[in-house]
């Protein structure tokens, strides 16, 4: 009987173990030593997995990899070896801690008595994310032995945790055997390590040896660069490769899209941005992205650095000043730097079809496995038999085993054969071949000819609507498609087809992928589509139509948007806005390259409060500078007003206060010109806060501040009334009169809070909080800041986040804990430094005097109270602030 058909089959429950840091052991005790325990350890893992009828299948070193008929033998299996691991006397006093992971699924087997498939993968992620000595089990084992445990076992609840698969979470439970150590460090998953990798909503397939062999390059250097033409899989192996290697990221892993953006200026803001460092002030960004990234032990991933090539003397100067910094990027050239590394990416492995392996060897190339696991996402039954597997393997073969061209070919198996396709196929291949693209490297003249190929199959509508498509940056709403893509462009048929429709179509067909990682369902095209779908609409001669169109859009989005980003669901809006900010960049260059300066207006004035407070500053005023140099911008006054507001708030948010001086004077005198209350009034309040911050001329605010509260009371407009009543106040602090700030902020609150104005309730909540603190009113004045700083954190608002901070500074020094003054001090000195918030540095000069006092208290108490504050990381110090614990267990551990 051949060993391999007693092999249990269908339902079965994967084991895999290893010894916790076995390298280290084996060196320590030498390789007489390390034998002796290796084989014990063997014996006593061989006898357990034997009295429960499981199936050694592979041995490497110091792990196995066991099968069981049932997830109760398993379990039973597992207990036994780590009560017998417990009992041994091992050599030297070794302590010899194995890890077990169990998960119960399809066991398919091969013909040289392995298995494979997703199961297998999904114990061996369930494995490693555990500690030696203890024993992981996955949700559908859980649910086959819970009630049917061994005496003495029972099953701990570990929650759900991403497991480095980058697939849905996994609830994880974990044995407890009575007399075995039951308590373990975090596990190691990717749901207790800072980072951003995004779920993958298909499997990894393949790339085993180019995995290990990518590690390994990436211990030895500080920047390696994937290379290889579009559809290659550069990014799925960088995300893989990011999800692997965590463990020895402390302070994270980091996934970058420049995708999206062609200019290399916005490359340090877009890293910025995802490390949750913004934009707001103060040193250039480049400088605090360094000075952030300097102490940490952190990987970068930056996909898709073709587009900013420029950009590379920037990952340099990073890599100079943060030593423990490492980049993993994804580029179709290298970035010719001092210490790359590169890896060139290869297609998957294809077979020899003029030498046909057998048909379970066949399933076993790369190439093959990913056509068959794309093919069964959209027809689950889908089998390579003898009858199809030749077409099957020459389709791979004759798209070079690229993976992007093969999960294009493998979505069209619900309408064609393997051996249909292939006759299809090899016509548009043939086409490519013979003359289309020459320019082209030969894999991208397969690519192309792939996606060429997908896209002759799709009727007219299908097609209009897929090239239409390519105007989006980085993805896109279903209400956006409708509105730029469905009515027909003028002078042009429009799709007879439903956008909708016409949509789920496209994803059927691999030439969309939808994400559902937002509150708003977003529909993607990768990349590589991308530039054959906007190469289609440029030869049809729409782009231009389809670009105005894309441009009007967003106008209209931004100031459909904007009433909503000082609301009460601002936080929602804001999210949303920043999901569409490479639609809404691409809209503003449109508007100054095309010299349409009423549409870049529009949009400037709408996005200038998204900016402000997503800590895109400086790209805010230089892109409503463009705008505002648009020849024939003059011609539109109301536009250009609002404009020059916007740009006056992004350079009074950055601390120029004269840079915004000059912006608001424009504004007041366009306004004046035009006769409208309302510009005025608005004009009037904007330019009050360049006199009081900028200019010194408290007095010239106030005058300014009366005029324009007294023509907000004329039109009735009860939300100007309570700004220019809030700035009122402001005059009277800064002036020192604490009593009528109170009062009078009082009042901004009770208006701002009758109007559901977020924004304007949070910032009165924190100048009356920090007016009653100046009057020894502590209580009222720590009650009113807690609810400015819940608000304020809810939103992302750092420059108020920072101010707050400082208002609980004077306030735990008014309260007599000069301690917890101090570290509240350099807590906020540090956000206000990592971050760039200069108008906080701006008010702090103008509006404190010199910080908290120290008093008596000896200098080196204040130099270790300042430190331990600047230790603190954001949720530390805004819980601390609140009044919560100093952690300094958390501290000295560090």
């Amino acid at each position: 009987m051949n060993p391999v058909d007693a092999l249990p089959t269908g339902t079965v429950t994967f084991l895999f173990t290893d010894i916790e840091g076995s390298t280290k052991l084996a060196e320590r005790l030498g390789t007489a030593t390390w034998s002796e325990l290796l084989e014990a350890h063997q014996a006593i893992l061989r006898q357990a997995f034997a009295a429960s009828d499981g199936r050694e299948i592979k041995t490497e070193g110091d792990s196995f990899f066991v099968v069981f008929r049932s997830a109760q033998a398993a379990v039973g299996a597992t207990v036994d070896a780590q009560r017998a691991l417990a009992a041994h006397a091992w050599p030297d006093g070794a302590a010899v801690r194995v890890r077990m992971g169990l998960h119960t699924g399809e066991g398919v087997l091969v013909s040289d008595g392995d298995y494979v498939g997703l199961d297998v993968h999904r114990a061996a992620r369930v494995a490693s994310a555990g500690h030696g000595g203890q024993v992981l089990v996955s949700s559908t084992t859980r649910a086959l032995v819970d009630g049917a445990l061994p005496a003495g076992v029972e099953l701990r609840d570990l929650g759900e945790h991403r497991l480095k698969d980058l697939s849905r979470p996994e609830r994880i439970g974990q044995l407890v055997i009575v007399g075995l150590p039951d308590h373990f460090p975090a596990l190691k998953t990717l749901s207790n390590l800072p980072n951003n990798l995004p779920v993958m909503l298909t499997t990894f397939v393949g790339r085993g040896s180019e995995v290990a062999r990518v590690r390994e390059l990436l211990a030895e250097s500080r920047l390696l660069t994937l290379t290889g033409p579009g559809g290659t899989g550069k990014t799925r192996l960088s995300l893989q490769l990011a999800a692997e290697a965590i463990d020895a990221f402390p302070d994270g892993v980091f996934f970058v899209a420049l995708g999206p953006i062609s200019d290399h200026t916005l490359v340090a803001g877009t890293i910025a941005s995802v490390l949750g460092i913004q934009d707001v002030g103060g040193a250039p960004i480049e400088q605090r992205l360094a000075d952030y990234l300097a102490p940490r032990r952190l990987l970068l991933v930056l996909d898709n650095f073709e587009q900013v090539t420029d950009a590379a003397p920037l990952i340099n100067d990073l890599l100079r000043s943060a030593p423990e910094l490492k980049c993993l990027v994804t580029s179709r050239a290298v970035l010719h730097l001092y210490g790359e590394q590169e890896f060139p990416v290869p297609p998957l492995g294809v077979p020899d079809t003029m030498h046909l392996p057998p048909l379970e060897a066949l399933t076993q190339y790369e190439a093959v496995a990913l056509f068959i696991a794309r093919a069964r996402t959209v027809r689950p039954d889908f089998q390579v038999d003898n009858e199809n597997a030749p077409a099957v393997a020459e389709v791979c073969s004759r798209l070079d085993g690229l993976p992007l061209a093969i999960e294009l070919a493998a979505a069209r198996i619900k309408l064609l054969s393997p051996q249909a396709m292939l006759a299809r196929l090899q016509s548009r291949l043939d086409l490519f071949g013979g003359g289309v693209a020459r320019d082209l490297p030969a894999r991208q003249q397969t690519l192309r000819g792939a996606i060429a190929w997908s896209y002759d199959l799709l009727d007219e509508d299908s097609r209009r609507l897929f090239r239409r498509l390519s105007v989006f940056v980085g993805g896109f709403v279903l209400e956006a498609a409708e509105a730029i893509c469905g009515p027909a462009a003028e002078g042009s048929a429009g799709p007879a087809t439903d956008v909708l429709e016409g949509l789920g179509a496209l994803v059927d067909q691999s030439l969309l992928r939808q994400s559902d990682q937002h509150a708003h369902a977003r529909f993607v095209m990768l990349g590589t589509i991308r530039e054959y779908a906007w190469d289609a609409l440029g030869e049809c001669g729409e782009r231009d139509e389809i670009r105005r169109r894309h441009a009007g859009y967003f106008a209209d989005f931004a100031e459909r948007a904007l009433p909503h980003l000082t609301a009460e669901d601002r936080g929602e809006w804001l999210d949303y806005v920043e999901h569409e900010h490479d639609n809404l960049r691409a809209a503003i260059t449109w508007a100054v390259e095309t010299s349409e300066p009423s549409v870049g207006a529009r949009l400037g004035a709408a996005l200038w409060r998204f900016w402000q407070t997503r800590g895109h500053l400086r790209e805010g005023l230089m892109r409503l500078q463009a705008v505002l140099d648009i020849p024939g911008c003059a011609a539109f006054p109301v536009l250009r007003l609002r404009a020059l507001e916007a740009a006056g708030g992004m350079a009074y948010w950055l601390g120029d206060m004269a840079g915004a001086g000059v912006f608001y004077e424009e504004a007041l005198l366009i306004a004046r010109e035009l006769g409208a209350p309302a510009d005025l009034a608005q004009a009037l309040f904007n330019l009050s806060f360049a006199h009081m911050f900028g200019r010194g001329d408290v007095a010239g605010a106030a005058e300014l501040l009366d005029e324009s509260v007294a023509l907000f009371r004329e039109l009735d407009d009860e939300g100007g009334v309570m700004r220019t009543t809030w700035a009122r106040a402001t005059v009277d602090y800064r002036s020192s009169d604490w009593q009528r700030a109170k009062a009078t902020f009082s009042d901004a609150l009770a208006r701002a809070r009758a109007l559901h104005d977020s924004y304007w309730t949070a910032w009165s909540l924190h100048m009356l909080g920090g007016s009653e603190a100046a009057l020894g009113e502590l209580d009222a004045s720590r009650g009113h800041l807690d609810e400015g700083l819940a608000m304020m954190v809810a939103s992302g608002e750092i420059t108020g986040i920072v101010l707050v901070l400082d208002d609980f500074a004077e306030l735990a020094w008014r309260s007599g804990d000069l301690p917890r003054a101090l570290r509240l001090q350099a807590a906020a000195r540090t956000l206000q430094e990592q971050t760039g918030t200069n108008l906080a540095g701006v008010a702090n000069e103008l509006m404190r005097e010199g910080g908290v006092p120290t008093g008596d208290l000896a200098a080196e108490d204040v130099a270790r109270h300042a430190a331990e504050g600047r230790s603190l990381s954001f949720d530390e110090a805004v819980a601390y602030a609140r009044g919560g614990e100093f952690p300094a267990p958390r501290l000295a551990a560090g």
